[in-house]
C-alpha cells in the first residue's frame, strides 16, 4: 500500500525523458545489465537489521530508594493493557537481561486498582519473582475475596501512598495502575515514571495517561539533556 504523499523508489524516472529511454534506464538501474555498451551497477540495498543488530537507548538500572515509581510496559500508541485489561500482547519481545530481577529486588510494595486486580487477581508479580504487600484501592473492600498478602483499601490515593511506603520498608512503591498513577501525578506524589516501550500498536485498550482536557504534564528525562526527544525507528512486520 502506498501512503498519500509518499515517494516510491524507482518511480521518479517516469517524470522525464523519452518513454522508451525511461524504461531502459529504469531497467538498467534495477538490474545492472548492459545497454548500449554501458553498464550501470545495481543500487546497493541495506538489509533491515536483525534483532541482535537493533540498538535502542536504555536507562540506568533501577535502585531501591523508597521512591513512588509508576511502572509499565507500554505499546507504541500509549496503551498499557488491551481491552478488558488484556495482557496477551506482551509476547515475542526482548527485554534487557536481568530486568525482571532488577525490579523484583527493588520493589517493596505495590498499590493497584480494583479493575486491574479483578482482571488478574494474582499478587505474585514478575512471574512469581516478587511477592510482598499488595494494596488494592477500592470503594467496596468488603465484597473482595480475601487473598493472603493483599489488603483492600477504601482510602484516597495520597493515604494509600503513605501506607504503601511504610510497608515497602525503604524499597520502592511500584504503582501498577494507570488511574491511580494519574491521580498521584496530579498530586505531585510520583517520583519517577519507568516505561518499557514495546514495539507494537494495540489501537485500543487502557491508556497510561487518560486525562482529556488536562494541561499537558511535562516530564524530564534522566539523560544528559533532560528535555531531549527520544528518537525511535521501527519497521512493520
Amino acid at each position: 500500500m502506498i501512503s498519500p504523499g509518499r515517494t516510491v523508489a524507482g518511480t521518479a524516472h517516469l517524470l522525464s525523458g523519452h518513454p522508451v529511454k525511461r524504461g531502459l534506464d529504469g531497467f538498467v538501474k534495477q538490474t545492472g545489465l548492459s545497454v548500449g555498451g554501458g553498464t550501470v551497477p545495481p543500487p546497493t540495498r541495506t538489509p533491515p537489521p536483525t534483532r541482535t543488530e537493533c540498538h535502542t537507548a536504555d536507562t540506568e538500572p533501577q535502585n531501591a530508594a523508597g521512591k513512588v515509581l509508576w511502572h509499565f510496559t507500554m505499546s507504541l500508541d500509549g496503551f498499557v493493557a488491551g481491552p478488558d485489561h488484556g495482557m496477551d500482547w506482551l509476547t515475542g519481545m526482548a527485554f534487557r537481561p536481568g530486568l525482571t530481577e532488577e525490579y523484583a529486588a527493588t520493589t517493596g510494595a505495590v498499590p493497584g486498582g480494583r479493575a486491574g486486580w479483578d482482571a488478574s487477581p494474582d499478587p505474585r508479580l514478575y512471574g512469581g519473582a516478587w511477592t510482598g504487600p499488595v494494596f488494592v484501592l477500592t470503594h467496596h473492600p468488603r465484597d473482595a475475596p480475601a487473598v493472603e498478602g493483599v489488603t483492600f483499601l477504601d482510602r484516597d490515593p495520597a493515604e494509600a501512598v503513605r501506607i504503601g511506603l511504610a510497608a515497602a520498608g525503604g524499597k520502592n512503591l511500584e504503582v501498577l495502575s494507570p488511574t491511580i498513577g494519574r491521580q498521584l501525578l496530579d498530586l505531585g506524589l510520583i517520583d519517577e515514571i519507568d516505561i518499557h516501550l514495546a514495539p507494537v500498536l494495540l489501537g485500543a485498550g487502557i491508556r497510561l495517561y487518560d486525562n482529556p482536557g488536562a494541561t499537558p504534564a511535562r516530564l524530564l528525562g534522566t539523560g544528559a539533556d533532560p528535555t531531549a526527544v527520544v528518537n525511535l525507528r521501527y519497521r512493520p512486520v
